[in-house]
């Protein structure tokens, strides 16, 4: 599965106004045993779970559950590990 588009050009819409904004800051280091592709494998299974939707339900201000809500937090942070450390590129 991939990571949901939509998701995906959001994120790095946010990327690239922030590089504009503040200059090239570079790519964040990963975690001690973390690298592009584990990040990547769990954005997939998060992908086939459906939690992108819940990310822009999340978004969109409406309710989730405690574990969606878990879920999505783990989605948008994940995303941010892989955009900041520039796995996307």
């Amino acid at each position: 599965m991939r990571v949901s588009n939509r998701v995906m050009a959001i994120a790095g819409t946010l990327v690239l106004a922030g590089c504009a904004a503040n200059g090239d800051p570079g790519a964040a280091p990963l975690a001690s045993g973390q690298s592009c592709q584990t990040i990547r494998d769990d954005l997939n299974r998060l992908d086939s779970k459906g939690v992108p939707a819940m990310v822009e339900r999340q978004n969109a201000g409406k309710k989730l559950s405690k574990s969606q809500k878990a879920q999505a937090d783990l989605y948008n942070r994940r995303l941010n590990e892989y955009l900041g450390a520039r796995c996307h590129v």
